[in-house]
């Protein structure tokens, strides 16, 4: 407190307070659009055309307009960048080192969002290469076709490592896989949801047995069609509001 601002109303001080007298840093948003494809667990990256790190892959992301809140920002940047909209989008950690970004102080606040593969059916999506198990792991690779690692923009690998962390972690208590299928699925289908982010197999009997006794699971009464195997039951999610 100094003598400016002693006693001085709300309004006195708002009259004269200058917002350039401290260094701000610019906040950004970074958005890991994911689905899983294949049995592979896909991302969605824009090339950058325009220095710094022209050339190089990057999660859509924007700066924040200082109208607009985090949410809204990340939206903006799907909608955008990856021509994306109503799909699950949750806030996952900022990411602040001082140097992260060559053109100023940028602190980055990342979200990940889930959508069912059929939906980004005409989209170029990349593989997630995970080099380590569990939940303990760092940055992770995206690779092209041919198998080759992607240069990735800042920091964008140590993102999504914490993107595959988060999901590791959540899919036991929270139902967030049910965002990465359609709306009508089979219990395989759900399965290898799991079976993908967790990065290796589960016991099928177990596996069902869990998920039936859940109370998350709906029967549709319907069966798969234009198959060449027999049918399928096929399941919704009861609460994916919840999420």
């Amino acid at each position: 407190m100094n003598d400016r601002t002693h006693g001085a109303t709300d309004s006195e001080f708002l009259a004269n307070y200058d917002p350039a007298e401290f260094e701000r840093p610019s906040v950004a948003v970074d958005v890991a659009l994911l689905t899983v494809a294949d049995g592979v667990l896909r991302v969605l990256l824009v090339e950058r055309e325009e220095p710094p790190q022209a050339g190089r892959w990057a999660l859509p992301g924007t700066f924040v307009r200082m109208d607009e809140s985090l949410e809204d920002a990340a939206r903006r940047a799907l909608a955008t960048k990856a021509h994306a909209a109503d799909v699950f989008l949750e806030q996952l950690y900022t990411f602040g080192a001082p140097e992260r970004d060559p053109r100023t102080r940028v602190l980055s606040v990342a979200y990940y969002a889930l959508v069912d593969a059929g939906r980004l059916a005409h989209a170029d999506l990349r593989r997630i290469r995970v080099p380590w198990e569990g939940e303990d792991g760092g940055p992770v690779e995206v690779v092209a076709t041919d198998g080759e690692a992607l240069s990735l923009a800042f920091d964008h690998a140590e993102i999504l490592g914490v993107v595959v962390k988060r999901l590791r972690g959540k899919l036991d208590y929270s139902p967030i896989g049910f965002q990465l299928l359609p709306e009508c699925f089979t219990l395989r289908q759900l399965q290898d949801v799991h079976e993908t982010i967790l990065g290796r197999p589960l016991n099928k009997d177990s596996f069902r047995r869990r998920m039936l006794a859940s109370g998350q699971l709906e029967a549709t009464g319907q069966r798969e069609d234009e198959v060449e195997h027999r049918p399928a039951e096929l399941y919704r999610f009861v609460h994916r509001s919840a999420v």
